[in-house]
């Protein structure tokens, strides 16, 4: 049996249990909490020390970019087309001689050849013009020598009448003579001097009476046919001017383009042995040198617009190229939209400076217009 343990002995192993507890580690949340703090401080103490150096030059903070005198803009990109300021459409011809439903291309220049006024574009099929000049002028021919034949026999005619008329006057002339000697006359010779007077003045009346209408009968007659010979001479005309008509000429120096039109159930450029109607356009010669744009502007737009306004001009077929323009034209009236009545549209026109091989009418178009700050608010 153990003797009972004294007050004094246990006292000493309740201190060494306590010892042992404080020298032992602290767990890992007190460890957290204490890097945390640290790092506050850390954080309070660099605030502490560069506070006064950021009051000091407040441009280190936030750089500031130069200020410049230049207006703000900003950029109005309009759709349009290209066109020419200088161009002439070539239409196929309308006859006057006769009427045609078609005219047959027999010569056509290529698409994009370079012309000079007076070259010569496109020829049509014009025998049947020409076959009917040779015929009428050949008419015409012997229309003109039956004139001359007729006037040169009303010529002698008229001669030989007034000879006629002139042995009756002398006739009556004697036969007045006679009269004066009736004294001397017997009876029966005084009667056929008067027989012979009365014959002379009716034969001198009934000559020149015959005579003027003689003269009008042959007048008649060469009328006739000078109507005829100049009926002939303006059927050949026609004819002739119908056969210049199918030889289409260049007005201008340019640049011959074909259109693009409907034929044989499909779109196309016209070709030689293609049949026209007359009066259908179907080429145009332009000159590239002074080429323009034209764009529709909806009234949003249009207010910030003004003559004289610069810029860039951009072609879809060929994005390398980029020429400077103007604003030329302001249409004052608009147009109403193609899918709304409420939305107008106005025609601008944009000069465009320089030219390329390849600026060629309709081309689509892009036009930047530079917009400065005080014209963005309208007016």
């Amino acid at each position: 049996m153990n003797p009972p343990t004294s007050e004094l002995e246990v006292q000493p192993a309740i201190s060494r249990q306590k010892d042992d507890i404080s020298c032992q580690p602290p767990p890992d949340k007190n460890r957290t909490k204490l890097w945390v703090a640290l790092a506050l401080a850390g954080l309070l103490l660099f605030g502490a020390i560069s506070f006064p150096f950021l009051r000091r030059s407040p441009s280190a903070r936030i750089p500031l970019l130069p200020r410049s005198n230049a207006t703000p803009s900003r950029t109005l990109r309009l759709k349009g087309t290209t066109q020419a300021v200088r161009m002439r459409g070539i239409l196929a011809p309308t006859l006057s001689g006769q009427f045609v439903a078609t005219l047959t291309i027999t010569q056509l220049v290529p698409s994009g050849s370079q012309v000079k006024k007076g070259d010569l574009l496109v020829e049509f099929d014009r025998q049947s013009q020409m076959r009917e000049f040779i015929d009428r002028q050949a008419d015409y021919t012997k229309f003109q020598n039956q004139v001359i034949q007729e006037q040169s026999k009303e010529s002698t005619a008229r001669a030989k009448d007034e000879t006629e008329i002139r042995e009756a006057e002398s006739g009556l002339s004697k036969a007045e003579l006679e009269m004066q000697k009736l004294e001397v006359l017997s009876r029966i010779d005084a009667e056929k001097a008067r027989e012979t007077l009365e014959e002379a003045k009716a034969t001198l009346q009934q000559l020149r009476e015959t005579f003027d209408l003689k003269r009008k009968a042959a007048q008649a007659a060469i009328r006739i046919l000078e109507i005829q010979r100049d009926r002939t001479r303006q059927i050949m005309e026609h004819a002739r001017a119908d056969a210049d008509l199918l030889q289409i000429r260049s007005p201008l120096d340019g640049v011959a383009v074909l259109n693009t039109i409907w034929k044989q159930g499909r779109m196309g450029e016209v070709q030689e042995g293609d049949q026209l109607r007359p009066g259908m356009a179907f080429m145009q010669v332009v000159d590239p040198s002074l080429m323009e744009v034209s764009v529709s502007a909806n009234q949003q737009d249009f207010i910030h617009l003004h003559v004289g306004q610069r810029a860039q001009i951009h072609l879809d077929a060929y994005p390398e190229l980029v020429f400077s323009g103007k604003l030329d034209e302001m249409a004052p009236i608009a147009r109403s939209g193609d899918f709304s009545s409420k939305l107008r549209f106005f025609p601008v026109v944009f000069s465009v400076s320089g030219h390329d091989a390849k600026l060629m009418p309709d081309l689509s178009a892009a036009v930047d217009v530079e917009l400065s700050e005080d014209k963005q608010g309208g007016g």
